[in-house]
């Protein structure tokens, strides 16, 4: 026998507002997703037009223009060109190989240095003159506040010194100090979330200050650190003004050729489009691949 359950008219307002809730919710949500992923569908139809297309701002294919392979072959990406020989692919291809050297090297470096020096700030007491662990915190990330164009000159000269202007190990140092701040102040926050009297305890058990944080502290703060890791591999993969001052010719990298697009015949929007979709695509996979390490990062800080 099945019983059939009526809502009485008092319930009818509320639950019309539990839905009306849900729907300005999501249609917000969908809004939102729509203006963020725009620039991409954007930058990837326009990879597809030709010139007057992208003069006149078609932006459905096969309804407001044909799509053509002209960004792509100009990249000798084309299903046309993959298979030839093509200059620019290589060129293409080297800049990629350096970004990707310089990115991931920097930022495996940042994060394995601030976790260090995040540890020691949420474990030890510190003091250096007037300041505390918090203050010396404090001036860690207070060196994001400097613009980039204040150290120009200075890195150009010591790097012409040093003999490191247009070579990987000048831009993978340059790029840790970039982000090393911020990934001491995300690990910082990570590692005082982690009690202390689970290392106390490995202590105990007769492990070092170094395998307690081996064997405890870095598998718990593991979500913090790939979220961290990801960051800096996204800042250091952007990075445009460094990178075009610094170098030349052996270690230039994609943002640096998707800015060289533009020349005295005006901006060919179909091949820096083409480019600038190659460029971002490894990113889109590493964000999508590693999502829930990405999510467990930013719940442990929130938790906190």
């Amino acid at each position: 026998m099945t019983q059939v359950f009526h809502d009485s008219p008092h319930d009818r307002p509320a639950r019309i507002a539990w839905y009306a809730s849900r729907f300005a919710i999501y249609g917000l949500l969908i809004l939102w997703a729509v203006i963020c992923l725009f620039p991409i569908y954007w930058t990837i139809t326009t990879s597809f037009k030709m010139a007057p297309d992208v003069m006149k701002g078609n932006m459905l294919p096969w309804w407001d223009y044909t799509p053509k392979w002209l960004g792509w072959r100009s990249l000798g990406l084309s299903p046309d060109t993959i298979w030839t020989e093509s200059t620019v692919r290589a060129e293409f291809l080297t800049r990629f190989t350096n970004s990707l050297v310089i990115s991931v090297s920097a930022s495996v470096l940042a994060v394995v240095l601030g976790s260090l020096a995040a540890y020691g700030l949420s474990r030890f007491s510190f003091r250096f003159g007037f300041m505390r662990n918090s203050d010396i915190s404090f001036f860690f990330l207070s060196q994001l506040i400097l613009p980039p164009v204040v150290l120009a000159l200075p890195f150009l000269v010591l790097y012409k010194s040093l003999a490191l202007l247009d070579t990987r190990v000048g831009l993978i140092l340059l790029y840790t100090l970039t982000v090393l701040p911020i990934v001491i102040w995300i690990m910082r926050d990570q590692f005082a979330g982690i009690p202390v009297e689970l290392e106390e305890a490995a202590l105990v058990d007769g492990l070092s200050i170094w395998g307690a944080f081996l064997t405890i502290v870095v598998p718990i703060a593991l979500p913090g650190m790939v979220a961290a890791m990801i960051l800096s591999l996204v800042l250091t993969w952007n990075e445009y003004f460094f990178a075009a001052l610094l170098t030349s010719t052996h270690a230039n990298t994609l943002p640096v050729m998707v800015a060289s697009q533009t020349g005295s015949q005006g901006i060919s929007w179909w091949s820096m489009a083409a480019l600038s979709f190659a460029a971002i695509l490894p990113l889109i996979v590493i964000g999508v691949v590693l999502e829930r390490y990405i999510i467990k990062g930013m719940a442990a800080g929130a938790g906190k």
